[in-house]
C-alpha cells in the first residue's frame, strides 16, 4: 500500500510550502522588518551586533514587561520590547 506514504509526503510538503512567521522571541533576518514575524512583533538587532530576533512592538515602556525597554530598531522608525 502507498497511499500512507503518499499521504504523507503530501502533508510534509504543505507544511514546509506554508513557511511561517518566525514567533516573539525566534530569529529573523532584516532589522525593522515586520513581514519576516508574527503579528506584532518586528525583527530587532541584537545588542551583540549581526544577529536579529523577531520582538513584541512597542510605542511606549508601558506596553513591554519588566526585563525590558520600549527601544528603537537600527534602520527603522519603529521600536520593540527589548531586553535590558
Amino acid at each position: 500500500m502507498r497511499f500512507p506514504s503518499v499521504l504523507s509526503g503530501l502533508l510534509l510538503s504543505t507544511l514546509l510550502a506554508c513557511g511561517g512567521k518566525a514567533e516573539v522571541g525566534e530569529k529573523c533576518d532584516t532589522a525593522g522588518a515586520t513581514t519576516e514575524c508574527a503579528d506584532g512583533a518586528i525583527c530587532t538587532n541584537d545588542s551583540g551586533g549581526g544577529t536579529f530576533t523577531c520582538r513584541k512592538t512597542c510605542t511606549e515602556q508601558a506596553q513591554c514587561a519588566s526585563g525590558e525597554n520600549c527601544n528603537g530598531i537600527s534602520g527603522s522608525s519603529a521600536k520593540s520590547c527589548q531586553p535590558k
